[in-house]
């Protein structure tokens, strides 16, 4: 089996998924205190939990409702998103290394679905409005 982690101190998403499994399986998703967000999938063996302070209340009240994009939008997003934050990571001395600290492992080859995709999404849009970056040559779209 291959696992992916996702990981962000700040934002500490914490994510592994099974490759060899389809993702359409039914999430568990559960608000934790503290402006937690969990989603879990014993059977899928993936986790991902975003510790973000006012990141789930934007998440219910600014985001785009879940389905209003399709998978693949997003997918395309995450991966660029991700890789321009990943090189940040690398290059400590010209970003701000708390916002930076740890990287991204989101691979092309892996169908994370839906959910995991759409949160991904939604916290690097958070992430880029409300920490004044840009992670692409587009803007955040809300």
């Amino acid at each position: 089996m291959k696992f992916a982690s996702l990981l962000l101190l700040l934002s500490s998403i914490i994510f592994s998924c099974s490759t060899k499994k389809s993702m359409e399986n039914k999430e568990n998703l559960a608000i934790m205190p503290k402006d937690t967000l969990r989603i879990e999938n014993k059977e899928l063996e993936y986790e991902v939990i975003i510790l973000e302070p006012g990141f789930n209340m934007w998440l219910q009240t600014t985001a785009k409702p879940r389905n209003y994009y399709d998978q693949s939008y997003l997918e395309t997003r995450n991966r660029i998103w991700v890789t321009n934050y990943n090189i940040r990571v690398s290059d400590r001395g010209s970003y701000h290394s708390q916002l930076y600290e740890l990287p991204i492992d989101y691979q092309r080859t892996i169908d994370y679905g839906y959910e995991v995709n759409y949160l991904l999404y939604n916290y690097l849009v958070y992430f880029q409005l409300h920490y004044k970056q840009r992670l692409g040559m587009f803007e955040p779209r809300l």
